[in-house]
């Protein structure tokens, strides 16, 4: 069974040097783990015993589609009304605890591993009725209409139901957990996990227009990002733009896994 990071918070102590490798470029942001300390989290309106690492949002001249937090909710907090534009699409997954989901006055139990797919428009709301702390993540973005095709319906799964699918030549060594078949044109985004054992590689330096969120859930890797090598490990995120070139080796001597966002299945804008 898998075990996700999920960030805890707290402050170094003030004895401590930073030698902390937080990095933004026109290319890529990466935010390591130990950059989510208490200070920079967010608390949001009509949300009650929430704070929240947002470490992605639209930027102009950067990454431009998409917004992602790192949700932790105490015990008995949430939200009735988490979203406030009426255009976004969402996804919600599960690293800690578990939640009460309700979508369009339908209850769902969520656990660890749970995932769920929000569409833009539809009624729901959040609630931690644990006796614990849970945390997920909450990408959000606006759904980009299209004539003639439908908006997708909401649906709830879970990691654990969900079987991989093998990369074609990669010997069972790189898989990704697809949660949106990729020829659903009704999707304007997929989230996935992307899963490595040790020694699996991406094999070349994969260059395209989607943007990418990744944060990493387990294990550790050595990834390129542009002209960049760098360690990461369960914790660090990633943030590319459209072309961004990426690579990676999975280490050490449990599977690498990541949660990946990307934009698909629309033209691109001609007028920002």
């Amino acid at each position: 069974m898998s075990t996700y990071y999920a960030p805890e918070g707290g402050l170094p102590p003030q004895n401590k040097v930073s030698t902390d490798r937080s990095i933004f470029t026109t290319a890529y942001a990466f935010i390591p783990k130990k950059a989510m300390t208490d200070i920079v989290t967010s608390r949001l309106p009509h949300w009650q015993g929430e704070r929240a690492w947002i470490i992605a949002r639209p930027m102009s001249g950067f990454a431009e589609t998409f917004a992602q937090y790192i949700v932790e909710l105490s015990p008995k907090g949430g939200s009735q009304n988490p979203e406030p534009d009426a255009q976004a699409e969402a996804v919600i997954f599960i690293v800690a605890g578990e939640i009460s989901l309700t979508i369009d006055k339908k209850h769902h139990n969520m656990q660890s591993g749970g995932y769920a797919y929000l569409p833009a428009g539809c009624d729901w709301s959040i609630e931690n009725q644990s006796d614990t702390t849970a945390t997920f993540h909450w990408i959000r973005k606006s759904y980009e209409d299209v004539h003639g095709i439908d908006r997708p319906e909401a649906f709830v799964t879970s990691d654990a139901e969900t079987e991989p699918d093998m990369m074609p030549g990669s010997d069972g060594k790189w898989s990704t957990t697809r949660f949106v078949q990729v020829d659903d044109m009704r999707h304007d985004m997929h989230v996935n996990i992307v899963n490595f054992l040790p020694d699996g590689v991406i094999p070349f330096d994969e260059t395209h227009v989607m943007e990418h969120g990744l944060y990493v859930l387990e294990g550790k890797a050595d990834y390129r990002i542009n002209q960049d090598w760098i360690e990461v490990e369960a914790g660090d995120f990633m943030w590319l733009r459209a072309f961004c070139p990426q690579s990676c080796i999975a280490r050490g001597d449990r599977p690498f896994r990541y949660l990946l966002y990307k934009d698909v299945n629309r033209h691109p804008k001609l007028k920002l």
